[in-house]
């Protein structure tokens, strides 16, 4: 008789380390306008190959190509180029204040500006993200005050959750933007809560779930998906791949052979793949499904293939664990720079104007930062008081936290 071999398992291993080339040969990018764009009411059986393609518009050229152009007008494209760099100014100030010593944390969406601030521009009214912490562009989109945000990251005297949350941890409901859960993944479960809520009473506002690639091996992703397959929630569950976790890449999280989009295939439901970096993209596919959710015709769920340029937080350094020059060598570009250039070709912009916009948002995005600074920092100036800590918990307080209240003399 034979003797067994061993067994073994598979740990999946990023492709390069430090000190290597960069390498995304492994990618299947197909040309900008390649990919078909089905009708709405497509079944999701239907439409299994667009879970493994990517969905492009913008070609090397700066041209809006295909059936998912959305056809925006120059100042629609305006809008959205001046959307990502604010966030991208404002994720610059504030990763320099965390530098500086006047808040203890910050993270930023570097590269990844364009899905957030697309994403918003196809939501209405009313309508409730449940984002993640690297979709501020949520709110920078629909200008909402930068100082609110600071003044959330600062904890000071006018942080609107008295200082109750980690920094950039925002909470706007009058943006349609639920407060932020440092618990990875919860998000997604309370999204299509949300949304069976709003079929249920008869309501028209949709909801928009949002996850990282790495927590999509966390178990709520999967019990959310569960009951939106079977309950067909108008909800948009967003998946951004931006290549790496904290230190680990895609693959742990299980995208070393299979999408991401590939998923929701075993729950019934459609799913799409696009190109993160290409604003027009974003603009397209976000626009069908959040039809798709209005009309009444179920979740969709979407990959969004992008890369995060920078750390994971102000408390990571990339270069431990990919090469340095990775972000340089990603094949999909700057969203920014694409979104400009495909401007310039079509005549209503320029290179001048361009630097005059990027010192004009620089100097808004100062002042603000001055204007909450005026406020207090983490070190300096006033703050929300201790008594604040009992408040906002219970609707009525219980006994034991009026003792501990009386207690501390607050």
């Amino acid at each position: 008789m034979t003797k067994p071999t061993p067994l073994s398992l598979h740990v999946p291993e990023p492709p390069v380390r430090p000190g290597d080339k960069p390498d995304f040969s492994r990618m299947t990018i197909p040309q900008a306008g390649r990919t078909r764009r089905p009708p709405l009411d497509t079944p999701a059986h239907d439409i299994h190959d667009l879970a493994y393609s990517v969905i492009r518009v913008l070609n090397r050229q700066g041209e809006a190509v295909g059936p998912w152009d959305p056809g925006l007008d120059a100042q629609a494209l305006l809008h959205g180029l001046r959307a990502m760099m604010r966030t991208r100014a404002y994720d610059a100030r504030m990763l320099m204040a965390q530098r500086q010593g006047k808040t203890s944390f910050y993270m930023q969406c570097s590269g990844e500006e364009a899905i957030a601030c697309g994403f918003q521009m196809a939501l209405g009214r009313g309508d409730m993200n449940f984002p993640t912490y690297r979709q501020q562009g949520l709110l920078i989109a629909q200008d909402w005050p930068l100082t609110d945000m600071m003044c959330q990251v600062l904890s000071n005297a006018q942080d609107r959750l008295r200082g109750r949350q980690l920094p950039v941890l925002y909470s706007a409901r009058e943006a349609g933007f639920f407060s932020i859960s440092g618990n990875l993944a919860t998000q997604y479960i309370q999204a299509v809560g949300w949304a069976m809520a709003s079929a249920i009473s008869g309501d028209t506002r949709v909801a928009a779930a949002w996850i990282g690639e790495g927590s999509t091996a966390e178990s709520d992703f999967h019990a959310a998906l569960v009951f939106a397959s079977v309950y067909r929630p108008p909800v948009i569950l967003n998946v951004v791949n931006n290549q790496w976790a904290i230190s680990a890449y895609q693959g742990i999280a299980g995208g070393e052979n299979v999408t991401f989009a590939a998923r929701a295939h075993g729950y019934g439901i459609p799913s799409l793949r696009a190109d993160g970096n290409d604003y027009l993209a974003v603009r397209a596919v976000a626009a069908w499904a959040v039809e798709r959710a209005r009309r009444n015709l179920g979740p969709t769920l979407i990959e969004w293939v992008t890369y995060r340029a920078g750390p994971h937080s102000s408390s990571d350094d990339p270069s431990r664990y990919r090469p340095k020059e990775e972000s340089d060598a990603w094949p999909l570009g700057d969203p920014v720079m694409r979104l400009k250039n495909h401007l310039i070709v079509l005549g209503a912009w320029s290179e001048e104007r361009h630097r005059q916009l990027t010192a004009e948002i620089e100097e808004e995005v100062l002042t603000a930062m001055r204007e909450a600074e005026r406020h207090g920092t983490l070190h300096e100036g006033p703050k929300p008081g201790p008594a604040e800590m009992f408040e906002g918990v219970y609707k009525e307080m219980p006994r034991h936290l009026r003792e501990q209240r009386t207690e501390l003399g607050v």
